[in-house]
Order: C-alpha cells, then sequence, then structure tokens
C-alpha cells in the first residue's frame, strides 16, 4: 500500500515535468542552505523522485546548478521586462530597470550569487546563454532608446565597447552585488543611490549634450 501511495506521488514527475519540478526544487533548496548546502540528493528528494532521478536531465549537480541558474536569469529579464512595461518615459524607463535588477537581487541574494559570481555552472552550456542574454538586452535597448537610437544588440563582451553601455552596466550590477553582501544599507538607500548614479551616468553621456 505504501509503495502505491509514493508512486500515485511520483506520478505527474513521470510526464514531462520532472526536469522543471527539479529545477524549482533546487531553486529553493539555494534559497534556503545557499550553495554550501546545496545537493543532489536533497533537491531529488523535495521533488519526490529517487536520488538517481536528477541524472537523466542534469547529469550531475553543476549541471541542475546551471539549469537553476538560466531559471533565475529568465526570472530576471521577466521582472526588467515588467518594469519597462510600467514607464513610458525612456530615461524613467531605464532606471526602472535598473531598480529591479537592484530588487531582484535582494530578493534572492543566493540566486544572484549563483548567477554571476559562482564557478559552479556551466556558463558555455546553451541552456544559460538564451537566458543571459535576454536579461542583458533588455537593459541595452532600454539604454539605446534613452540615448535616442537603435539597440546595436551587443553581446556583454561587445558592449564593453561602448562607454555608456558598460557604465550603466557596471552601475546596476555593482550596487546589486553590494547590495546582496550588505554594504550599501537599507534597501531604500540603494535604491536612492542607483537613482542618482544612473542620472549621472546618463547626464555624462557625450552623446546627449
Amino acid at each position: 500500500m505504501n509503495r502505491r501511495l509514493a508512486a500515485k506521488r511520483r506520478q505527474p514527475y513521470h510526464h514531462g515535468d520532472l526536469a522543471a519540478a527539479l529545477v524549482a526544487a533546487g531553486a529553493e533548496l539555494l534559497a534556503e542552505r545557499g550553495l554550501q548546502g546545496f545537493t543532489l540528493r536533497e533537491a531529488a528528494r523535495r521533488a519526490g523522485v529517487s536520488h538517481a532521478a536528477p541524472a537523466h536531465h542534469f547529469g550531475d549537480a553543476r549541471g541542475l546548478l546551471t539549469a537553476v541558474a538560466a531559471s533565475g536569469f529568465a526570472r530576471l529579464a521577466e521582472a526588467e521586462r515588467e518594469a519597462a512595461a510600467a514607464e513610458s518615459n525612456p530615461a524613467a524607463r531605464l532606471m526602472a530597470i535598473g531598480l529591479s535588477y537592484i530588487k531582484f537581487a535582494l530578493a534572492n541574494p543566493a540566486l544572484f550569487r549563483l548567477m554571476f559570481h559562482s564557478d559552479q555552472i556551466d556558463r558555455g552550456s546553451d541552456r544559460i546563454r538564451g537566458p543571459g542574454r535576454a536579461s542583458f538586452d533588455v537593459m541595452q535597448d532600454a539604454l539605446a532608446a534613452a540615448r535616442g537610437r537603435e539597440s546595436g544588440g551587443l553581446i556583454p563582451p561587445e558592449a564593453a565597447r561602448d562607454p555608456l553601455v558598460l557604465r550603466q552596466w557596471a552601475i546596476v550590477h555593482g550596487l546589486a552585488t553590494l547590495a546582496v553582501e550588505g554594504r550599501l544599507g537599507p534597501a531604500g538607500a540603494v535604491q536612492k543611490r542607483f537613482l542618482v548614479a544612473a542620472r549621472a551616468a546618463l547626464e555624462g553621456d557625450p552623446d546627449r549634450r
């Protein structure tokens, strides 16, 4: 009887959503325990499957963490899009996107560290490239609009050739990182500092003079 009940509980995960269930369980585990407490076995247990099941989709813990990071980038991009859609003014839209980036980092510190500062994910994987690029594109497009020009569709390494893109990216990501590490005080103070820095970056763009 117990085996039947167990099989019934696990049944939904065998109809195409096992990978999603494992990513959700991995994200939950990461948020609670951080990378130090992350194990493939515990993620499987939370997803309601055997400890060997994750290997079929992700291979090992690095593979699952890469998928968790990819889902984080997708969530970040969505948060940025929502922030952008709420603002019609290009400069205000750019700042709103930056704030959404910082808010995401503050709300998901362990995930943010995994996405940007961990060597425990495969950054060359196709699984993560698309979502990572999407979150960058939202900011780049908003910056191009604020400057009154078309986005060049630059990928992050190429963006470093544009001083303003690099400056804005550095401001947002730098403040988010400092905020996650508790270096900038309360969240409200972090957001205020971002607004000041972002405005200074835009005003300092020679193309806007």
